[in-house]
């Protein structure tokens, strides 16, 4: 199925945190950093310290959940009446981190019944079902929450002190930097998450990107939504989110990671799924790629020129190219194919595959 002649004059809409799949991974060994969960219980284990009668270091060491032992820097202090706060720089190593460099403060006070944590400025609160985190509570994940927890269980016990503390998270700033997250689509408003499973943030990693493809399709299978929608780019999405009047909470941050989606979608279904994209992204899905990375995958123009029956193409160098000379031939042929192989990854979900060139232009369709 094709539609030609349809144009789309739609702006750029807002994305998630994009530099880490713009940015162009470096050749030299890299240095990784530490997650926003690691820099919250540091700085909590700094702010208990002040609370607790053991004075302001400069540095505190912290046990991550693999058992590795990092030191922080400590460089914000304040305290009033019945509480003392910390704080420590997010530090992301060689990773285009949209937190990087973000100060992350702890303030810590005496409460009743335990320890109970609180989002101060620039931190989230969840909003909508299907993240680890109930709606209404502070965006900060299981894994860092049970890392504070312990860090106040195993300190009250070294120090004589009852384990009942309240534990307040903020990030200077964080509102504005959670609009350059997937944070807004994904219902957690007003700041940032505060972040992290191991602890340890590993440059240029293609885990976090596909876990936030994970926690989207979860919020809107709670939502109960029939139709979902990845898109390989912000032209691509735009289109597809206006020709079928997605909400933003169904559009899903595909990217490259197309098999990453589709897998988790497999074993957490929907009813439909719509895949959208460019002309040279698609024709790799299309030719069996699932991860549509320019440096993970590539165009087989030989492949390309006996589909077609062109055997001029093995001497092109785009997909742009070929399309710019074989047009509607190419596009049908992507379209087709592309379906066959998302078909294949999730035979039980209605599937629909839109091509598109660079200015949003749908120039082929195809669905199950």
């Amino acid at each position: 199925m094709k539609l030609a002649g349809v144009f789309w004059r739609l702006a750029a809409p807002r994305r998630g945190p994009i530099t880490a799949q713009m940015a162009r991974k470096p050749d030299h060994t890299l240095r990784r950093g530490w997650t926003t969960g690691a820099c919250a219980t540091a700085a909590t284990r700094a702010a208990l310290m002040g609370l607790w009668g053991e004075g302001r270091p400069d540095r505190v060491r912290i046990t991550l959940p693999g058992g590795e032992r990092p030191v922080f820097e400590v460089t914000h202090w304040q305290d009033g009446p019945g509480w003392v706060e910390a704080g420590v720089i997010k530090d992301a190593g060689d990773d285009p981190d949209v937190t990087h460099g973000a100060l992350i403060v702890s303030r810590v006070a005496a409460s009743s019944g335990g320890v109970s944590f609180a989002a101060g400025d620039g931190v989230g609160h969840v909003t909508r079902p299907g993240l680890p985190i109930a709606p209404g509570e502070p965006a900060i994940n299981p894994v860092p929450r049970e890392m504070m927890t312990q860090t106040v269980e195993e300190m009250a016990q070294r120090l004589f002190q009852t384990p009942d503390v309240a534990i307040e998270i903020s990030v200077p700033g964080g509102r504005a930097i959670a609009e350059k997250t997937w944070n807004p689509r994904l219902g957690i408003k007003g700041g940032l998450s505060i972040l992290g499973t191991t602890g340890i943030v590993r440059p240029f990693s293609c885990a976090a990107w596909i876990a936030s493809i994970h926690r989207g399709i979860d919020v809107a299978r709670a939502e109960g939504l029939h139709h979902v929608a990845g898109c390989t780019g912000a032209t691509s999405e735009k289109t597809v989110q206006a020709l079928y009047g997605l909400p933003d909470h169904a559009m899903l941050d595909m990217g490259d990671f197309v098999g990453g989606m589709l897998k988790y979608l497999a074993r957490h279904p929907v009813p439909r799924v719509t895949v959208g994209g460019g002309i040279g992204k698609l024709t790799k899905l299309a030719q069996g790629a699932r991860d549509l990375h320019s440096g993970r995958s590539q165009v087989d123009f030989a492949g390309l020129a006996e589909a077609l029956d062109a055997p001029e193409i093995e001497t092109m160098n785009t997909a742009l190219e070929v399309f710019e000379n074989f047009g509607e031939k190419h596009a049908e042929w992507v379209a087709e194919n592309a379906l066959k192989n998302v078909r294949l990854m999730v035979p039980e979900i209605d599937v629909d595959v839109i091509v598109m060139d660079r200015k949003g232009t749908i120039i082929a369709r195809a669905a199950s």
